[in-house]
């Protein structure tokens, strides 16, 4: 469980007011001791976290919906989503009012410990667990951290999200497959629709079903997309129910934070599964290290590689073994 915040509350490092205080991308095994839970409203685009904050009876949305009186910033992976969190927390409490920022070393808390140093007067600095918390009065943030629009040939993308700075190897090689779909088509983790906008691109595709986790690339997607025939959803890939499709493709992530995780590739692919109709088909990309062969021979009873590139793979899985109950 997450605990340097409440610790730093109990001892005295950071302080938060009597109001509601928004807490900005918590994670979903934060430690609610001291915090006041019937207070809090917390912001989170990425819908298992979202879920899982639900489950625990607090108040979270997408993005912010009520008035506050301080903050609390989670440190993201990406720095420039992360001073974007800050600048909205600044533009959200009231002048003098606190916000905290709370973030591990692996994920670049002292980077932005640094750039608060030089903005805000910032004080007393709480580290515990391989990070730091810390906090300073709101006042406008510097303007250049307020994040804006990415424009990447001829796509919107947004920073956190998932290759936010261009198209990545992967998806391009998969997209060079995806020339003879037809039917239905789900996209799996479908990002800021790169894939959809390329299956798309074939009148013989009635509908697409784009699933991303991540309001932010899907609200990119939205965007990206000017197509009658798309759906959009905001969903956890994994659990997500939807089809049965003639195709489904996936660019599947394999990572739940710094470190590597195929089981989450693998869950994406026994989801594939359940989602794929009885003469379909699953088309996937993945890094060639990648475990994702065994799963793939579970769950469908034809498996092909089409293609071995630069550190990547296409494989086709076809006759699906597991149908949904």
């Amino acid at each position: 469980m997450s605990v340097r915040l409440s610790t730093a509350l109990a001892a005295g490092a950071v302080a938060l007011p009597e109001g509601r205080v928004l807490l900005m991308r918590p994670p979903a095994d934060l430690d609610l001791d001291g915090l006041g839970p019937d207070r809090l409203h917390a912001v989170h685009g990425f819908r298992p976290a979202h879920d899982a904050l639900t489950a625990r009876g607090l108040s979270v949305a997408p993005r912010l919906e009520v008035e506050v009186e301080g903050a609390v910033v989670f440190v993201s992976r990406s720095k420039a989503q992360t001073r974007d969190m800050i600048a909205q927390a600044c533009a959200a409490v009231p002048a003098g009012g606190p916000v905290v920022v709370d973030g591990a070393k692996a994920d670049g808390v002292e980077s932005i410990l640094r750039d608060c140093r030089r903005a805000f007067t910032v004080g007393e600095v709480f580290a515990k667990a391989h990070g730091k918390c810390f906090a300073f009065p709101a006042q406008p943030a510097p303007g250049d951290w307020h994040d804006l629009p990415r424009h990447v040939a001829g796509f919107v993308t947004r920073a956190g999200v998932f290759s936010a700075d261009g198209v990545d190897p992967g998806s391009a090689l998969l997209a060079r497959h995806l020339r003879d779909l037809d039917g239905t088509v789900c996209d799996l983790g479908a990002g800021w629709g790169y894939l959809a906008r390329a299956v798309l691109a074939s009148d013989r595709v009635t509908a697409v079903a784009l699933v991303e986790a991540e309001r932010d690339a899907l609200d990119c997607a939205r965007e990206n997309i000017a197509d009658a025939r798309a759906a959009y959803h905001w969903a956890d890939a994994t659990i997500w129910r939807g089809g049965p499709f003639d195709t489904v493709i996936s660019n599947p992530p394999f990572h739940t934070s710094r470190k590597a995780d195929p089981e989450l590739g693998r869950a994406f692919v026994r989801a594939a599964a359940d989602l794929t109709a009885p003469r379909g088909r699953f088309v996937l990309v993945a890094n060639r290290h990648l475990p994702y062969e065994a799963t793939l021979a579970e769950v469908f009873a034809q498996v092909v590689v089409l293609a071995d590139e630069a550190g990547y793979k296409v494989i086709d899985a076809r006759r699906p073994k597991r149908r949904r109950t």
